[in-house]
């Protein structure tokens, strides 16, 4: 025991001191409450909230958190309405307009596009547009698609998933850029078309959905209360029709007229293409429209009905001036209307009341009709399939007939905008014409000293069908 004791003394007396403790670490951040359990009252407030399609009960853990089922499925179903919109529908409608030895390019430019523009929009088109707080353009926060989660809400809207949101403003994008193809149809390279549309959704489409679809955007008057001009636009007047439709004018401009243009006959080659595109057509708008109300509510009600009887006046109402002027009503008379009907009633489907949309749907097979049937021979440009005249002139319409008509009886969100709407859709339509225009030059030449714009008259003459893509669409 003593030796013990003695080594124990010894080592006690060899060891170095003891450090000295180390400070308190400082006390950690509380944990943020969790989210209170919901009473009943709180539940049954969210059923009503989900069957009106309104905003959920904050800071309650809902025991509904991710999307509402029947919202949700209306989305989904919108989505692959628009999509159906270009393929097969705007593929069908323009391949029937041009002349058999270009059926194939005009899809193939369709299809061509609906996958770049998909990539785009997965690499950083829908942060871009939705991303961030600026007013002009977003950030890359959702870049690759970081942070948008089907099982999440509210970044369109309370009760339908994020994924599908992200989905569902993909379609318009990929609709956008291929409605310029009626302009150039028949006489722009395949690569030039997609150098093109790369940069103009840069320079163009992204800023634009974000300007007037985005909360911070600097013309969203019904999201946005700081927007320095607050214009409404329920489905894309501006961001998709006059957007398409200028840059469209510009660039067939540039291009210079087709080949033999207003010497040889340039006829559809089958206008049963052209009637099947348009039914399609007809039938993918309500997803556009009524889908853009984002959930199967009663504004989505009132947007399918004033879709429907605007794009079905317009689509007699430019067959019957046909009669009167030219003798006879033909299917494109008719197939023209209707789509010139779809695009003006587009800004104010869900703004306007019923017969308001009569009126517009009046003016819509009116204008466009006199804008494709003298304004471009006047003028003297080749707008091949009348994009500018229905789109341009039509989109533009649109957005200023929404000025005029939208009603708080249609949608309450008219009530805090009426007062200067018609100022502040003026200034929308001055500011996307001078946009989309300066864009377009920008872009076209950057794009004709990258690849060029036109192929040779040989190759335009044979047929871009057989020359860019190897296939002919009939074998005889």
């Amino acid at each position: 025991m003593l030796g013990l004791t003695s080594a124990g003394s010894l080592l006690a007396q060899t060891e170095p001191a003891p450090a000295p403790a180390p400070a308190a670490a400082p006390a950690a951040p509380a944990a943020p409450d969790a989210p209170k359990e919901p009473t009943l009252e709180q539940r049954i407030a969210d059923i009503e909230a989900y069957m009106n399609n309104g905003a959920r009960t904050p800071d309650v853990a809902s025991k509904v958190a991710g999307p509402g089922p029947g919202h949700n499925a209306w989305q989904m179903v919108s989505t692959a309405l628009v999509l159906f919109m270009t393929l097969p529908g705007l593929a069908l409608f323009y391949g029937g307009l041009v002349r058999r030895k270009n059926v194939l390019s005009v899809i193939a430019q369709c299809m061509g596009i609906a996958g770049l523009v998909t990539i785009l929009w997965w690499a950083c088109g829908y942060s871009l547009s939705f991303g961030g707080s600026g007013a002009f353009i977003g950030d890359f926060t959702y870049a690759l698609l970081n942070g948008v989660e089907p099982g999440k809400v509210g970044a369109g809207y309370h009760w339908i998933s994020d994924s599908m949101w992200a989905m569902f403003q993909l379609t318009f994008a990929i609709i956008t850029p291929a409605l310029i193809l009626g302009a150039i149809a028949e006489r722009m390279k395949f690569i030039a078309v997609l150098v093109f549309v790369t940069l103009w959704m840069f320079a163009v489409y992204f800023p634009f959905a974000h300007m007037v679809w985005s909360t911070s955007g600097f013309m969203c008057g019904p999201l946005n209360p700081n927007a320095t001009i607050k214009a409404i636009d329920f489905a894309g007047g501006t961001v998709v029709h006059m957007t398409s439709g200028w840059s469209a004018l510009v660039l067939c401009i540039l291009l210079g007229k087709r080949k033999g243009y207003g010497k040889d006959p340039m006829a559809p080659h089958s206008m049963v293409l052209c009637a099947i595109g348009t039914g399609m057509l007809w039938v993918g708008w309500y997803g556009f429209n009524a889908g853009s109300a984002l959930g199967a509510d009663a504004i989505a009600s009132n947007a399918f009905t004033t879709t429907t009887l605007a794009a079905a006046t317009a689509g007699f109402v430019w067959a019957v001036l046909e009669w009167i002027l030219r003798g006879k009503p033909s299917v494109l008379g008719f197939c023209s209307g209707i789509v010139a009907g779809l695009v003006v009633i587009t800004p104010g489907c869900g703004f306007v009341t019923a017969t308001s949309s009569v009126i517009i749907g009046v003016l819509a097979g009116a204008i466009p009709f006199l804008a494709c049937a003298y304004l471009k021979k006047m003028l003297g440009y080749d707008d091949a399939l009348d994009t500018f005249g229905v789109h341009g002139v039509g989109g533009t319409l649109g957005a200023f007939l929404t000025g005029v008509f939208a009603d708080e009886k249609a949608n309450s969100v008219v009530a805090g905008l009426k007062d200067g709407l018609i100022g502040a859709q003026i200034k929308a339509i001055i500011l996307t014409i001078v946009w989309s225009v300066v864009a377009t030059v920008v872009i076209a030449f950057i794009t004709k000293a990258i690849v060029g714009l036109r192929p040779d008259a040989e190759t335009e003459t044979t047929g871009l069908d057989l020359t860019e893509h190897g296939e002919a669409g009939y074998e005889h």
